[in-house]
């Protein structure tokens, strides 16, 4: 097909990919890629899949994990050149727990023009299909596979309100929920597996009950995590909370801010009542 860019826009587009039902493909995202002039891709075997699918016959260059950092040069001199070229990963939107974040970055400070072509995303199939609070959410991605930092991670998120996202493979998501449940106490949760694929399935359930569920070992995992609503209650006040700061040695901003800490409030909140009972 006959490529009808501009070769002065120079241009890197981020193209998302189906996650599994190659349906999901934009049209937006077909265009694309016909007319870029060459694709990197993460894997060009399971990504030839999708393109003979499209009848999409643009060339593929093997960009991942393993070769990014050495071929930055060569897709940055491409640009310079004037071509367009298009970013996918094996599945979803390139950059999310995928290759995608340095050429992107190095795009952009090398002046090019650095597009977005939306699509398919797991993290959002998974928290809109999950039944918990959408918004605010963070995504974690994949925790570290030493448990220990795993566990230091988490606990960074113990008193956060709102709902996390976890990838997690499925043959490590017995030893992950016995995890979470650990650190995070129990709370509701939802795994979605194999989304958009002929078995995909959906656990809506909470921790306590996740350590003893049994799991398909097939397929990665979106897990997604209730926040944090528990409200711990305090018999004295606020004003008598600091004071007893104050008493212990505390000087009065110091006091606060620990108030504040113990009460999981903003410092704001404590001054003015603080100030207001003074």
């Amino acid at each position: 097909m006959q490529k009808s860019f501009d070769t002065n826009q120079k241009k890197l587009y981020i193209v998302s990919t189906p996650i599994g039902n190659l349906s999901d493909m934009t049209y937006r995202a077909v265009d694309v890629l016909n007319m870029v002039d060459v694709i990197l891709a993460e894997d060009t075997r399971n990504s030839g899949v999708l393109l003979k699918h499209y009848h999409i016959e643009t060339s593929m260059l093997s960009y991942h994990e393993f070769n990014k950092n050495e071929k930055e040069n060569m897709i940055l001199s491409m640009l310079h050149e004037g071509k367009n070229i298009a970013l996918i990963s094996d599945a979803g939107t390139p950059g999310i727990s995928d290759p995608g974040y340095e050429i992107i970055k190095s795009a952009i400070d090398n002046g090019f023009d650095v597009i977005p072509i939306p699509g398919a995303s797991a993290i959002l199939a998974a928290l809109v299909s999950s039944g918990l609070i959408i918004q605010p959410f963070t995504f974690i991605g994949f925790l570290p596979r030493k448990s220990s930092e795993a566990k230091s991670l988490l606990s960074t998120y113990t008193n956060r309100k709102e709902t996390l996202v976890i990838y997690e493979s499925p043959l490590r998501i017995d030893k992950t929920n016995r995890m979470l449940h650990e650190i995070l106490g129990n709370r509701n949760v939802s795994y979605a597996r194999e989304l958009t694929k002929k078995f995909e399935t959906i656990y809506r359930l909470n921790l306590e009950q996740a350590i003893h569920q049994t799991f398909d070992q097939r397929g990665e995992y979106v897990i997604v995590i209730e926040g944090n609503f528990q409200e711990e209650h305090f018999e004295i006040s606020i004003f008598d909370h600091v004071k007893q700061y104050i008493d212990m040695g505390y000087d009065e901003k110091d006091a606060m801010k620990q108030v504040a800490k113990d009460r999981k409030i903003t410092k704001s909140e404590v001054y003015k009542v603080f100030k207001i009972e003074h």
